[in-house]
């Protein structure tokens, strides 16, 4: 297959007027004569949301192959064609049944890939908890999380610490050639933070929610990761979580090479306002809101795809860096980018092309088009 006349968002993050060859399910040389014409339209690398929770009622700890089979269907339809779900700050057993789900998931032609597993909880700090459940949070236990790792077959690529808890400082070091290690969920100081990141930890968890805020007096774990030689920043761009102000700050405080979109999204992704479920813990969803019954924000209910939408139309952030947070550093972050993440010879055939007004219009997912939205 070979798709012309397209805007092509290249792996130098912009745009050029290129053709797109497509070698089963990668790009490549085509040895066909099909013809795609997509004149009008931007060809952009398939979407990656390396934190979410679940999306069209199924939740990632549900632990059930219906459960991971309905979230990959929906996200593959919505431009996702690349995911990491998160676990949730739940008992061991529970979180092994869901890792374990996990490692026997294989997409079908209409699902997207599952690329790895974010494990958030139960390492976390009761002093910014969000929608974890305080019940179960445990200080870091290396012998647990590679149990857990065993168990998953490896999938575990980003692994979420509030630094500030007893352990947790040995435990990122220990551990920082072996998966990616976030701050989150953390009352954390500045100090705390910066020696976080030279023990290993590289990346920031949902970026401004919870955690400190960013002061002139006590700059906490933002300003940190800032100062710090590489660290990168996920950060929820659905419209609830942040101020555009704030998402603004972020991409130039850190630069478009370290932000990554994520949706954060729960069960409730693709359906109506109503009653749901986070974590064993019940969940209000009303328009793109959605908290625990004391107001509490627990996740989203936006897809990533929408995410990315809002943050251009909503938020001034330029379309390519919104792009390039949503494909190629995400996929950088994994360590799959050598797969996807960019319309690249020899990666994955994932893709999307969407107009001016930023209508998603088709999906191909490894090489095979997807419903046309």
């Amino acid at each position: 297959m070979k798709i012309v006349n397209a805007k092509v968002f290249t792996k130098d993050f912009n745009f050029a007027n290129i053709d797109i060859e497509v070698n089963g399910t990668v790009f490549g040389t085509s040895f066909d004569n099909e013809i795609v014409d997509a004149k009008g339209l931007m060809a952009i690398p398939g979407l990656i949301d390396t934190h979410f929770h679940g999306s069209l009622g199924a939740d990632f700890m549900d632990s059930t192959p219906k459960s991971l089979e309905k979230i990959a269907k929906y996200q593959a339809s919505v431009g996702v064609t690349s995911i990491c779900p998160a676990s949730m700050t739940m008992g061991l057993n529970e979180i092994a049944s869901a890792f374990a789900n996990a490692a026997h998931f294989k997409a079908k032609d209409d699902e997207a890939d599952l690329v790895g597993i974010y494990m958030e909880g139960p390492f976390v700090s009761h002093l910014k908890l969000g929608a974890q459940n305080p019940k179960y949070v445990m200080a870091p236990d290396l012998l647990a999380f590679r149990q857990l790792q065993h168990t998953a077959n490896g999938l575990v690529k980003v692994l979420a610490i509030a630094p500030e808890v007893p352990t947790a400082l040995d435990t990122i070091k220990l551990l920082q050639n072996e998966v990616k290690v976030s701050i989150a969920h953390t009352g954390c100081s500045y100090d705390i933070a910066l020696k976080a990141i030279e023990n290993g930890a590289k990346r920031l968890t949902h970026t401004f929610n919870a955690m400190p805020g960013i002061n002139h007096r006590s700059p906490g774990p933002i300003l940190a990761a800032v100062d710090a030689p590489w660290c990168e920043a996920e950060i929820i761009t659905d419209g609830v979580h942040i101020h555009p102000s704030a998402v603004r700050a972020a991409f130039k405080l850190f630069g478009p090479e370290k932000m990554i979109l994520i949706s954060d999204s729960m069960m409730a992704a693709g359906l109506d306002d109503g009653e749901y479920s986070l974590g064993g813990q019940a969940v209000f969803v009303e328009g793109r809101k959605a908290t625990l019954k004391d107001g509490t924000i627990a996740g989203s209910a936006t897809n990533l795809y929408d995410c990315m939408v809002t943050a251009v139309k909503e938020m001034q952030i330029p379309l390519v860096d919104a792009i390039r947070a949503a494909t190629y550093n995400p996929a950088r972050s994994i360590g799959i980018l050598d797969k996807c993440g960019s319309i690249d010879y020899g990666k994955k055939a994932d893709l999307l092309l969407i107009d001016e007004d930023l209508n998603l219009k088709a999906v191909l997912l490894r090489g095979k088009w997807g419903k046309s939205v």
